[in-house]
């Protein structure tokens, strides 16, 4: 029996949307366009943007990709799209944050199956609670794309630590030269803090416990060691209940390291958490730091425990034990383990099969709104320190 396709539309064209699809050093689908025309399960079927070149741009590509029996319809707003188009189950909201909420909230309206976000919710978690309001008024789910959820690699983590030990500490770091926070950018989001925090504070909270307590389905990742054994590294789901428990993993930081710039703009910080309580006990510290003055992009998790650590980042991914020292007589020291990574992570992939899966009645949400709008939460109590 043939499955059904379900009929997607995506509003705004530029890079998230559609461009990063081309950068031939990422791992691809990079865009929402690319990931949505991979999955033979949907049809995308329309788009809108004001920009008149980013959406020339896209109808060109995705014409081209669909071939000659094509009907792609492009749109300079979507309230035009939505008038025109009616038979949408999947929309994607891909423009930027200072958009998110009014965009998000025509798209709720529409009333299709499910509403792709693009990560951050919104500039705030006030403007968040008004779009989930609104998608709890419309019956209508949201999912937000906090793509490291879905990456393989981050999943193999959750069957390693069992290897380490117990926690002793967690720590998570971002740098680059992109500054953290300054009030003036709260009216358009271009600070690194809500930008790229969103997404260290996310998996932090992911990989520990806050929305992983269920079965997971096509998101499984397999990380084989070097004898070759295989590991399933299978990781909960998320349940799609909007009115669920929002109440942050981390909370009551004690921020410190803030250093600001000649103009009084944010450019490092650490934040510390004491007596985290995750699915693998109560870890005595967790820590979220943050630079935007390096001259490098770096994103990165250790977990520390007892009889090990486990480093990830992007592009890599360590695992060190506890083995007898070649150094010292009678002593211990940590030994890096040989293992063998996924040639694909799936991130963007894995999220458009889960929302597939989803509508299939097969899965639940594995990066709902509630979640999302935690981490904003989290984000919120860090800055109110600065």
């Amino acid at each position: 029996m043939e499955k059904k396709h379900y009929y997607a539309a995506i509003v705004g064209t530029g890079r998230i949307g559609f461009s990063l699809g081309f950068d031939k050093k990422r791992e691809q689908p990079a865009s929402h366009t690319m990931a949505l025309l991979k999955n033979k399960r949907i049809k995308l079927i329309a788009a809108a943007d004001s920009n008149e070149e980013n959406l020339e741009n896209w109808r060109k590509y995705v014409r081209k990709h669909n071939g000659k029996k094509d009907f792609t319809l492009v749109f300079p707003t979507s309230k035009e799209l939505y008038e025109n188009v009616t038979c949408l189950d999947i929309i994607t909201v891909a423009v930027n944050e200072d958009n998110h909420l009014e965009e998000c909230l025509k798209a709720i309206e529409y009333k299709p199956r499910l509403v792709i976000l693009e990560k951050p919710v919104a500039l705030n978690s006030e403007e968040a609670e008004k779009i989930r309001a609104k998608a709890i008024e419309c019956g209508v789910p949201v999912m937000v794309n906090h793509e490291r959820r879905f990456a393989k690699d981050y999943l193999s983590v959750v069957s390693l630590i069992d290897k380490i030990g117990d926690i002793q500490s967690v720590t998570g770091e971002l740098d680059s030269g992109l500054r953290i926070y300054g009030e003036e950018f709260e009216k358009d989001g271009t600070y690194s803090l809500l930008h790229d925090g969103t997404h260290l504070v996310d998996i932090l909270q992911f990989l520990l416990g806050k929305g992983s307590n269920n079965e997971r389905s096509e998101v499984t990742p397999i990380l084989k060691t070097a004898n070759n054994s295989e590991t399933d590294t299978t990781s909960p789901d998320t349940p799609a209940d909007l009115s669920r428990n929002d109440t942050p993993l981390l909370t009551n930081p004690l921020v410190s390291g803030i250093y600001k710039d000649e103009e009084g703009i944010v450019r490092n910080f650490s934040a510390h958490y004491q007596s985290v309580v995750s699915k693998f006990g109560t870890i005595p510290e967790v820590t979220v730091k943050m630079s935007g003055r390096s001259k490098f992009f770096e994103f990165r998790i250790e977990i520390l425990g007892t009889l090990g650590k486990i480093c990830i980042g992007n592009g890599f991914a360590e695992l060190h034990l506890r083995e007898e020292s070649k150094l010292y007589t009678g002593f211990y020291s940590l030994t890096k383990q040989k293992l063998k990574l996924p040639k694909k992570t799936g991130y963007f992939s894995g999220m458009i099969q889960n929302a597939v899966d989803f509508l299939d009645g097969n899965s639940e949400l594995v990066s709902p709104l509630e979640d999302a709008i935690s981490d904003l939460k989290v984000l919120e109590e860090i800055k109110a320190k600065f």
